[in-house]
């Protein structure tokens, strides 16, 4: 159970396929939004409901009353609640029915930004966790930092598997001209489903008026996209900065594909941004680009350790222009940041964490 549309969450779609290949036989429960896309065909069941609100507390509490009621009469021998916004009607039932629960956390839920701000929402979640994870027998989450904060706080085993992407084989590979892109312009690529505040896209905007021979293209969604569409019109940016929609993982990665350098720009400024791993890390490396990388413990574990990229300190926009600059000024050091990245993308892929995810689930067959 996700509280999104399943369309792009790669995370759940990789975990059933796993499980699928695995034996078992998982249905996948998400949101049915009016500007939803159309699912693609999938090998596994899919359900999408439709809500009467779309965000905010009545948001939640009646996606979980639904998912409360629809599991309470759901014939199922195991029960998936990923993230936090999903696990109260999980335990809940699974309590009730005796059945078994696995909670996968794919991130420091209460640690969000958007919940900062807002003390009695934060509390409320607070109190959903610290109820609930004291009585699991154990739990999944993305990285080692993430769950570390858990093993601390709730003394619970956690077993981490990290949100890789499936290996890249480059067969839908794509030129810029079919894509409608400019050749022989160094293109910057910005992307991911959660494009919101504090993730530096505001900062990389602002930017590109320091970067006049650059592209900034950005693809997917999130809070923050139409103030960076103001932004980018007040600064007269438009011809330069490209805004797509969310799309299929396959097509986005052909714009990820014969992108220049890949930027991650997550600020500091909460424990779940301190120790996230984003998604969008690993598909530039995937698709044999370099990175430019805020300076966050678990993406410069892989910037660095890989040497793939380069990761800085500031967010001023002045200074990421003045870093990717100097990234294409050396052509030979960014050749070999290309070359490291297709070393790391034969590591840094879901094959190989998917071993790790089937053994968090074969305990309960």
């Amino acid at each position: 159970m996700v509280t999104n549309d399943l369309v792009t969450d790669q995370r759940v779609h990789k975990s059933c396929i796993a499980l699928t290949r695995a034996g078992f036989l998982p249905e996948l429960w998400g949101r049915l939004r009016a500007n939803s896309p159309e699912m693609d065909n999938r090998p596994y069941a899919v359900k999408r409901f439709k809500l009467r609100f779309d965000k905010g507390p009545l948001f939640y509490a009646e996606i979980n009353l639904l998912f409360f009621f629809k599991l309470l009469f759901a014939r199922t021998d195991l029960i998936v609640a990923n993230d936090l916004d999903t696990l109260l009607p999980a335990f809940l039932v699974s309590k009730m029915k005796g059945t078994k629960l696995v909670f996968d956390s794919h991130e420091y839920y209460t640690g969000t930004p958007e919940l900062a701000h807002r003390p009695f929402v934060r509390s409320v979640w607070k109190r959903i966790e610290k109820f609930i994870l004291p009585r699991l027998p154990e739990m999944i989450t993305v990285n080692e930092s993430i769950a570390g904060l858990f093993r601390s706080e709730y003394n619970i085993p956690v077993r981490v598997v990290r949100n890789m992407p499936l290996r890249y084989m480059h067969e839908d590979d794509a030129s810029r001209t079919a894509l409608g892109l400019p050749e022989f312009i160094p293109i910057l690529i910005l992307q991911g489903s959660g494009i919101n505040v504090q993730r530096g896209a505001e900062e990389m905007v602002l930017a590109m008026k320091f970067l006049p021979g650059m592209f900034l293209l950005i693809i997917g969604g999130g809070d923050v996209i139409p103030a960076l569409k103001r932004i980018a019109d007040e600064h007269h940016l438009n011809e330069r900065v490209i805004f797509l929609p969310r799309m299929p993982y396959h097509k986005m990665m052909q714009y990820t594909g014969v992108s220049n350098l890949g930027l991650t720009l997550d600020k500091d400024t909460n424990i779940n941004y301190r120790f996230s791993l984003p998604n969008k890390l690993f598909d530039y490396i995937q698709a044999g680009i370099p990175v430019l990388a805020s300076r966050l413990p678990e993406v410069e574990n892989i910037v660095t350790g890989y040497n793939v990229g380069m990761c800085i300190d500031s967010h001023k926009p002045e200074e990421i222009a003045l870093a990717v600059n100097e990234i294409f000024s050396d052509s030979t050091r960014y050749e070999a940041w290309k070359v490291n990245a297709a070393k790391a993308a034969q590591e840094l892929c879901w094959e190989n964490e998917e071993p790790h995810l089937i053994a968090c689930y074969e305990q309960y067959r």
